[in-house]
């Protein structure tokens, strides 16, 4: 196996982590923590939050698995900074959805 295809199959396999965090916070009976070490503040709707926190946490993974695809063609090419700045771009959207859209909407007032 080159090792293209192992790196790409390691970034695979990080991405459907991410996915299966948002799996499981479907199924979760207390409101899923977003941020390490923070505690969740006081949710209204604690099915409505995890699965809105969920649905954030797949789409992350399986758009991460996307941005990985440049690296099948070898770490030398340019298209490799595709997948650098495409995941830094991400996860700044992922945080600025969470912090500006499923905070406001669940927090409790």
């Amino acid at each position: 196996m080159g090792k293209e295809r192992m790196g790409f199959i390691i970034w695979a396999v990080v991405g459907c982590i991410m996915i299966g965090m948002g799996i499981s916070a479907f199924f979760q009976k207390e409101a899923v923590g977003f941020w390490a070490n923070i505690e969740t503040f006081p949710v209204n709707d604690i099915k409505k939050y995890n699965h809105a926190t969920g649905k954030l946490f797949i789409i992350y993974g399986v758009i991460f698995i996307v941005l990985g695809i440049p690296l099948l063609s070898g770490q030398n090419t340019p298209y490799i900074l595709l997948s650098i700045l495409g995941v830094m771009i991400e996860t700044i959207a992922i945080m600025a959805i969470y912090s500006l859209v499923i905070t406001k909407k669940y927090k409790k007032k």
